[in-house]
């Protein structure tokens, strides 16, 4: 099995996402996360000085449209539509427990 890596302990990072992982689990999973992080280490040692750093590997642009003002609904026609409104505006369900 390869090395342990410091700090990059399996059990921790489950811990971190509420995942209850089995002894047997963590075996598996801390020898491939070791595995994957040999692989970097193989890529660190990679020179990269003449690479210009970039996101994606072929060049990426966004096509955006004019923002023009174009029709829209009409706000009492919204507002009857909603299941549950005041005031003019639209109710939603709380989402959010404090």
């Amino acid at each position: 099995m390869p090395e342990k890596h410091d700090g990059m302990d399996v059990g921790y990072v489950a811990k971190l996402a509420c995942i209850d992982l089995t002894d047997e689990e963590k075996t598996l999973f801390q020898g491939q996360l070791d595995q994957v992080l040999n692989y970097v280490e193989q890529l660190n040692e990679l020179d990269v000085s003449n690479v210009e750093p970039t996101a994606h590997a072929i060049p990426i642009y966004n096509v955006l449209r004019k923002d023009e003002v174009g029709s829209s609904l009409n706000h009492a026609d919204v507002i009857a539509n909603a299941p549950s409104a005041a005031d003019g505006h639209i109710r939603v369900p709380k989402i959010i427990d404090q």
